[in-house]
């Protein structure tokens, strides 16, 4: 019997056929998507609302297609990111399969290697850097692509559906319409567009006047009870017009029993008219007006749109009592915007002096934040919102003038004292004390 030759069997690779050119071509396609998305993805969130807004005005084309993207990227940069995980992960899974069936084992490591370098570089390195050095054509280049994924139901439902499985497995609800900017990164971006010359010193410091309005309650911005000019009501009315001239105030408050009750408001051309009716003598009962009434701990911006709202230019502030703490005036809110309103009948000492010494004279009314940003220190802050509340505090009762107190590393003196009130108040480093000689 004849022994039969044994033939090696050998494994050939199927090599490139038409299937495979087929799917080269849609991985083409795909990394064209691919670079497309990561395109779009860049612009959309270096594209900001107010940027989109000056395009518009600009009358730029696609420009209000992009605003109203950009006004609600919580909802399409999700669905950005969605297609753009599906285009990348499909052609690296083609890439795979086209580069096992042309090279065997040995195309793993070439199909990682292109999915690195060209997938990688191409399609997302080479547009996002594209889109960063040209945003606003990026952003207009993609809008309408990005526009039809987001008006594409199933992608659409898809998404939301795996957004809410995530918000199942995080500790929250999600993202949130809200601000993206903080109030810090609004005064840095201010300080730098000031710093490089883009916006003036001046603009600046409005900018963040503007953002601190929102923080301040009236109490901080109020004239105090004891500052304030008010009238009894049966006072008559040739006697109220030399304190509202003396005063130099258009609107006087008016009580009743006592400055605790205060029963309304006296206008200045109300007693000009009526002494010239020849009612000089008349008690100004007759003329006051309805006064508006705030707390002491609301906002000022919320109190400007009353204001605003009511036709009211002074408001009456009480405390948690219900007695009265001071008033406010409009002037006064607008002050903590705009600085300081002084006008011809305004007499008034500066409200910070520098001394030769390098010490600082400040208003007792001043508050403590902003005595801090001048001698760039930290006095401290407590149930006080100025500098001389921080002197009562410090000392425990009404001081004498030129009494002093150490706060810290500084030196507060009390310079001038009206009855049982600080007027002004001298600001020092506090002088270093001695350790005591060691005996010998």
């Amino acid at each position: 019997m004849s022994a039969k030759a044994v033939t090696p069997t050998v494994t050939h690779h199927n090599g490139f056929n038409s299937t495979d050119g087929i799917l080269v071509v849609v991985i083409v396609v795909l990394i064209a998507a691919t670079a497309l998305l990561a395109l779009s993805e860049t612009a959309l969130t270096r594209m900001s609302r107010h940027k989109a807004m000056a395009m518009v005005e600009e009358e730029r084309r696609g420009a209000e297609r992009l605003l109203r993207l950009v006004a609600h990227t919580e909802r399409v940069l999700p669905v950005v990111l969605f297609a753009l995980e599906i285009t990348t992960l499909v052609a690296a899974t083609l890439v795979g399969i086209v580069t096992e069936r042309a090279f065997g084992a040995l195309g793993v490591v070439i199909g990682v290697a292109f999915e690195i370098v060209v997938i990688f570089v191409v399609a997302e390195l080479a547009p996002k850097t594209w889109a960063i050095q040209h945003t606003e054509r990026a952003a207009l280049l993609t809008a309408p692509v990005v526009n039809a994924l987001v008006s594409f139901p199933p992608l659409r439902l898809v998404t939301r559906g795996l957004i809410k499985i995530t918000n199942q497995l995080l500790p929250g609800k999600g993202i949130k319409d809200g601000p993206y900017v903080s109030e810090e990164e609004l005064r840095a971006m201010a300080d730098t567009a000031a710093d490089e010359d883009v916006i003036e010193r001046d603009e600046r410091t409005l900018i963040h006047s503007i953002i601190d309005f929102g923080d301040t309650v009236v109490r901080e911005v109020m004239v105090p009870r004891t500052d304030m000019v008010a009238v009894e009501s049966r006072s008559r009315v040739e006697d109220v017009i030399d304190i509202a001239i003396t005063a130099g105030y258009s609107r006087i408050p008016v009580f009743a029993q006592g400055i605790d009750d205060i029963v309304g408001v006296v206008y200045a051309k109300d007693l000009l008219r009526a002494e010239r009716e020849g009612r000089q003598g008349e008690v100004i009962s007759s003329l006051q007006r309805e006064a508006q009434f705030t707390p002491e701990s609301k906002r000022v911006s919320e109190l400007m749109r009353e204001m605003q709202a009511s036709k009211q230019h002074m408001a009456i502030v009480v405390d948690e009592y219900g007695g009265t703490a001071g008033l406010v005036t409009l002037e006064d809110l607008l002050e903590e915007i705009v600085g300081e309103i002084v006008d011809e009948y305004d007499n008034e000492e500066p409200t910070v002096q520098r001394l030769a010494d390098g010490s600082l004279r400040v208003s007792a009314r001043m508050p403590i934040d902003e005595v801090n940003e001048l001698i760039d220190g930290t006095l401290p802050e407590g149930d006080w919102d100025t500098v001389g509340g921080l002197v009562y505090s410090a000392l425990g009762h009404v001081p004498v003038e030129g009494e002093t107190v150490d706060v810290g590393d500084f030196s507060l003196s009390a310079e001038r004292v009206q009855g049982r009130r600080i007027a002004r108040v001298r600001v020092s480093v506090a002088a270093p004390v001695e350790a005591p000689a060691e005996e010998t």
